[in-house]
């Protein structure tokens, strides 16, 4: 039987495929459900097969059968038929693809702190994040150069080629887990610094336009588009300004849409100096002033697994440290005062839970639509739904709804005109004078459905 231990405390190595294998679940894997430990470390084992093995009980841990939504936590033991190949440096030190050492010097050089955790970088203007169309140089390229035991570092958020500044990489799955979480619930805080043309006429505000991809330009550029777009809100404070000429700003985007920062101040008519993408010629100063892009991701504040907040800054590049020397503005003017706050309030907390949930439904709403309508306008419940185009009123015994009901269709709820249930005593027809009659045994024969049970006979 062949043992691994992904905490890379007890390094092994998968010699035998065809052993039963046990695994000790490491601490990244805390929490984690059964069927996501196999997407992290055996990804050539798919879900049926995972599946099949638990209903099976081949799938073990601590001696107990398992299932797929199992959540795991560290230090128990896996059980793990044949089969699947163990993912390079689950047991063992991974391998490293080979760098030049220009390409390690440069690693090195963009490292502001790193722990057990977490990798945090200032990314230089002009290196891309990850790879694409002609791009051969980018920082998740260079994470080899961060591999020291364990699985390789990985990227949880992104920064635009053209923009510097603090880029967070985890360190293992646990951690990249941990800190998208963050990302995605806007509890991190992200800082950016930026030169504007011109100055906003009002110096703190919102920004919220919602955001969408510009047509025809193959999703690298967006617009504003208040229809379609998705919501995106910036805050942003004018720290100096430069006369009528330039403005250097603080920016916090609140959500993370592509190129926000970017199209919200040039929508504002105040493109960020270097952007040409969306600020066409009046993006660029004349004298000193260089023409790159001058947006730099100042400072990330977020929560850390060891449960310390990570508050990190990074260094201005050369060019946009230049550009304020050239403009008059002193640096140190732009810091944030110590008894500023870290975090965004409760309120704050709450309001971007709720757009995130209303993001999150709005994106499944077509999934949703497609598991339950049918053709017949009902739903599994076998309850019938109304009609497409049809408005739903209340109650059936309320205000009558738009279209009246089939003949022979069954209705829930109290029609309307539905004689009411006697409570109790004397029938309800003995306080008109009618006949008490027996209870019927049922309706006549051929009548139609959903008829009143009772209903009195008429009298030749």
């Amino acid at each position: 039987m062949t043992t691994y231990d992904p905490t890379g405390d007890k390094p092994g190595r998968a010699d035998n495929s065809d052993a039963v294998r046990q695994f000790t679940v490491g601490r990244d894997d805390e929490g984690v459900r059964l069927d996501r430990w196999f997407k992290r470390h055996l990804p050539k084992v798919g879900f049926a097969m995972v599946s099949r093995w638990a209903r099976t009980g081949q799938l073990r841990v601590d001696g107990k059968r398992a299932e797929v939504d199992t959540r795991l936590a560290a230090g128990q033991i896996l059980r793990v038929p044949p089969g699947g190949e163990a993912k390079p440096g689950l047991g063992g030190d991974a391998p490293r693809r080979e760098l030049t050492e220009a390409e390690i010097e440069l690693a090195d050089s963009m490292v502001l702190t790193q722990d057990r955790s977490a990798i945090v970088l200032n990314k230089p203007p002009g290196l891309a994040t990850q790879g694409g169309s002609g791009q051969k140089e980018h920082v998740d390229g260079l994470l080899d150069a961060y591999v020291e035991k364990g699985p390789r570092p990985r990227l949880v958020h992104r920064l635009d080629k053209d923009t510097s500044g603090v880029l967070l990489i985890a360190r293992t799955p646990g951690s990249a887990a941990f800190f998208s979480k963050r990302f995605s619930g806007r509890t991190a805080r992200k800082i950016y610094w930026a030169l504007v043309v011109g100055v906003p006429d009002i110096h703190e505000g919102m920004i919220e336009l919602p955001l969408a991809k510009q047509p025809g330009t193959g999703g690298e550029k967006m617009h504003v588009d208040e229809k379609e777009g998705q919501t995106a809100r910036t805050r942003y404070r004018v720290i100096d300004r430069a006369g009528n000429r330039a403005a250097w700003v603080e920016l916090h985007p609140l959500t993370g849409r592509t190129h926000q920062l970017r199209v919200h101040m040039a929508a504002i008519g105040h493109p960020i100096v270097g952007d040409g993408k969306y600020g066409g010629q009046e993006a660029f100063l004349t004298g000193s002033i260089s023409r790159k892009m001058h947006l730099h991701a100042r400072r990330l504040i977020i929560e850390h697994p060891d449960g310390v907040p990570l508050d990190v800054t990074a260094p201005l590049p050369e060019h946009f440290a230049n550009s304020l020397e050239s403009l008059g503005f002193v640096e140190s003017e732009g810091e944030m005062p110590d008894d500023a706050p870290v975090d965004f309030s409760k309120e704050e907390r709450k309001k971007a839970a709720k757009q995130h949930a209303k993001e999150y439904r709005k994106e499944r709403r077509g999934e949703r639509r497609k598991r339950t309508d049918s053709p017949t306008g009902q739903v599994r419940s076998g309850k019938p739904t109304a009609k497409a185009g049809t408005k739903a009123v209340g109650k059936l015994g309320g205000k009558p709804i738009d279209k009246p009901a089939k003949p022979g269709a069954k209705t829930f709820g109290k029609p309307a005109g539905k004689p009411a249930r006697p409570t109790g005593g004397k029938p309800a027809g003995a306080r008109t004078g009618a006949p008490s009659a027996r209870k019927p045994s049922g309706p006549p024969k051929g009548a139609p459905r959903g008829a009143p049970r009772g209903a009195p006979r008429g009298r030749g």
